[in-house]
């Protein structure tokens, strides 16, 4: 990928659902220009926060979130209904709203339509609290140890 930077073919470079070995050795191999790390990330899979989100944030390299709200299939979930109906807003915005919670992170929503566009951009407009946070972690905690990465 270096060789193709180098020859201007490509501007920047980045990878997909590489776990944390797998990044700690692409690090280990020259690999420290990544841009991007992209993986399976929303409140239903969490695993990448026990250790490779932090990696990633100690080196600068930004997750992307892919598949931010489980392809449309989001649990029921009290702390969601209850989330969304503070901030006069959907469960599939406040969990979009949850990935995007951290600024060096970047989040992919599908987009099927201009509806769907909107309802995405809508947000971007909540600010979850500390409160709604603690709420969504109770039904969907974080993890407590080294998980696999999830993938689609």
């Amino acid at each position: 990928m270096e060789a193709l930077v180098t020859a201007g073919k490509i501007l920047r470079w980045g990878v997909s659902n590489l776990d944390h070995g797998d990044m700690e050795e692409l690090l280990r191999s020259g690999g420290e220009r990544c841009a991007t790390n992209q993986i399976l990330y929303n409140i239903t899979q969490r695993g990448a926060e026990f250790d490779l989100m932090p990696l990633l944030r100690d080196r600068r390299i930004p997750t992307m979130a892919y598949s931010p709200v489980g392809q449309g299939r989001l649990p029921a979930s009290p702390a969601l209904s209850a989330v969304a109906n503070r901030h006069a807003a959907t469960p599939f915005q406040v969990a979009l709203a949850w990935t995007l919670r951290d600024p060096t992170g970047i989040t992919i929503p599908k987009a099927a339509d201009q509806a769907h566009v909107k309802d995405n951009r809508g947000a971007l407009d909540l600010a979850l609290t500390a409160e709604d946070l603690a709420a969504i972690d109770t039904d969907f905690p974080p993890p407590a140890r080294k998980t696999r990465l999830a993938m689609l």
